[in-house]
């Protein structure tokens, strides 16, 4: 990862550990227990590029959620899935001019657009590596609307909505976080006005709390085919649509929503650990001993010490409250809330 944007982050004082970022003089835990803005560069998500004139039924027709009727303006989750119904990605999609863009972690990119690609055949569109010529920064805080006027970029009319100013666009996910899509040539200025604007340079952490205090979760290399998309509460986030016709998968996730009892659930936790526990990470309860109940999707560093995550588990052994991380020893588990009621 050697580019224009990467080395003009190396000279504002970022490092880089494989696609994550992180500045030295930044803490995401004082920032985060401040109430601060950051400015984040998303280096750790990839973008797959979908154009032509059949990009809508052609994604439509591999994912999850209703691409047919996604407005010009709209935002939406998804999820790709294997025919066993297990999701191989989670994605954020907006429209563009000539077709959609797909965001996913970095470590799946390359495999999925591959993948994805096989599926063409015949159809009118071409799938491409986003990547080559567009930056995704994030803007998250209390003042990040405030933040981004300032910095000459245009709002959205609400969550899951977007708004363009020339070729660069503002996605808003909830009341104080957004995404911006950027072209690569335009992403060093717009990044310097935002920190002209008030916002705190930060990396990857900061991004990765602010999205498991939302209840968002990112499929990554170490959780594929490891949850339905009811698992991580998909449904509840607007990211599976059961209106529509057959995509891989579409059985077991219509038969989860309508047929069966789902054992498994997302929950946010806080982990009193010294050392980060790593994302697919198995837990254990009491009531299932040494076999595995569930396992973390994301983890970050928490402002308070230890760590906040999402972690997927059997429900029952949610209700009891005795939770450990790698071993039926390991670090307990605590709850904390979610933005969202899951039934």
């Amino acid at each position: 990862m050697n580019t224009p944007w990467t080395e003009y982050l190396a000279r504002e004082g970022a490092t880089f550990d494989g696609a994550s970022i992180r500045f030295d003089a930044a803490d995401p835990r004082a920032h985060a227990a401040a109430g601060a803005t950051t400015v984040i560069p998303l280096t750790h998500l990839g973008l797959i590029r979908s154009s032509g004139e059949e990009s809508a039924p052609f994604l439509h027709n591999l994912f999850s959620n209703d691409v047919n009727k996604l407005a010009p303006e709209a935002v939406q989750w998804n999820s790709f899935n294997s025919p066993k119904g297990r999701m191989l990605a989670s994605l954020l999609l907006w429209r563009e001019v000539a077709g959609h863009m797909l965001a996913v972690s970095a470590d799946i990119h390359p495999a999925l657009l591959k993948k994805l690609s096989m599926y063409v055949l015949r159809s009118k569109v071409k799938l491409t590596d986003g990547d080559a010529d567009t930056v995704l920064v994030g803007v998250s805080g209390k003042d990040a609307s405030a933040v981004l006027g300032r910095a000459g970029l245009p709002l959205p009319a609400g969550p899951m909505r977007q708004a363009a100013a020339g070729e660069a666009r503002c996605l808003q996910l909830d009341a104080n976080t957004f995404v911006l899509a950027l072209p690569a040539a335009e992403a060093p200025a717009r990044f310097a006005a935002l920190v002209a604007a008030g916002a705190l340079k930060a990396g990857t952490d900061a991004w990765q709390l602010a999205m498991i205090r939302a209840g968002v979760p990112l499929v990554t290399a170490a959780t594929q085919e490891e949850f339905v998309a009811q698992m991580l509460n998909y449904e509840v986030i607007g990211g599976v649509s059961f209106n529509k016709g057959c995509y891989p998968g579409q059985e077991i996730v219509a038969r989860t929503q309508y047929l069966g009892k789902l054992k498994k659930r997302m929950y946010r936790v806080h982990v009193a650990a010294e050392a980060a526990p790593e994302p697919g990470a198995d837990l254990y309860t009491p009531d299932f001993g040494e076999q595995s109940a569930g396992k973390l999707v994301n983890v970050v560093p928490a402002p308070e010490g230890g760590f906040e995550a999402l972690a997927v588990m059997q429900i029952s052994c949610a209700e009891t409250g005795d939770v450990r991380v790698g071993r039926p020893d390991g670090p307990p588990l605590a709850f904390l809330d979610l933005p969202y009621a899951v039934s």
